[in-house]
């Protein structure tokens, strides 16, 4: 059976169709259950205490903090896994070594690695941000291994027979061809900078949103940790946004200079 297309317009619309679902849903769970606010407040109790919230003079440093903790690992996790991942694909030896082990090591759960760093790194922003560097540093080098071994050796071969070097095939070609899948890696590792962030608060400390969610819990504040997440949802889903343009944008140049005479 084939898909229709959807339009532009659809696409746009969709997820705000689902958004009023969702809250119409929620709104009519706590109408007709009548959880304890403790439990599951109601999405009016929620936007209130969001306002507040948003309103803080604290809070806004809070939300500073954990946005430079996770862009801050985000991008020292794709500065270390890129070069790894040209070697892995450059070098036999190191890829036949180093592959069987990547899969696994997606498997390694933050909050199991956040005490090892308090001991070995200590505390603050720099360990925080070296743990959402280890989250991201995986999915960004598999997704880079993988885009590079996808680039069609046909196109290699021609630029080997045109004299191209080493060096100007990987930045040429190479890397041209496999940037979607490594701004694909990029964009995924962002999100799971945002939870390595707040992974870290809650077990090493810290002065941001996971701090924050730390109090909220400890006093009940179930409407508070609701508008905390939603804060963050927020942040991780904007980063991934900005990626996305990225990724059509270049996209978008790649088609017009494949259609260049």
């Amino acid at each position: 059976m084939r898909h229709r297309r959807l339009s532009p317009a659809a696409r746009s619309l969709a997820p705000w169709l689902f958004l009023v679902c969702l809250l119409a849903g929620w709104s009519l769970t706590v109408t007709l259950a009548r959880p304890p606010a403790y439990f599951l407040p109601s999405p009016s109790a929620v936007a209130i205490k969001l306002g507040a919230l948003l309103t803080k003079p604290s809070f806004w440093p809070a939300f500073g903090v954990t946005f430079a903790e996770a862009l801050g690992g985000c991008l020292l996790g794709f500065a270390v896994a890129l070069p790894l991942a040209v070697l892995i694909h450059r070098v036999g030896i190191l890829r036949a070594a180093i592959s069987p082990f990547l899969g696994a090591t997606q498997a390694i759960p933050a909050i199991a690695v956040a005490p090892l760093l308090a001991i070995w790194v200590g505390y603050g922003i720099g360990p925080i941000a070296l743990l959402c560097a280890l989250m991201v540093f995986f999915p960004i080098l598999v997704a880079s291994v993988l885009g590079l071994r996808l680039v069609d050796p046909l196109v290699v071969d021609a630029a080997l027979m045109d004299g191209a070097g080493s060096f100007s095939l990987l930045v040429s070609i190479e890397l041209p061809l496999a940037l979607p899948s490594i701004l694909a890696g990029l964009r995924n590792g962002f999100a799971l900078s945002v939870t390595g962030a707040v992974v870290g608060e809650m077990v090493m400390g810290g002065q941001g949103l996971g701090q924050l969610l730390t109090l909220q819990r400890d006093s009940v504040d179930t409407a508070g940790m609701f508008g905390t997440i939603l804060v963050l949802c927020a942040m991780a889903s904007a980063l991934y946004g900005v990626i996305s343009v990225i990724e059509r944008r270049s996209a978008t140049v790649a088609d017009l200079t494949g259609e260049a005479p």
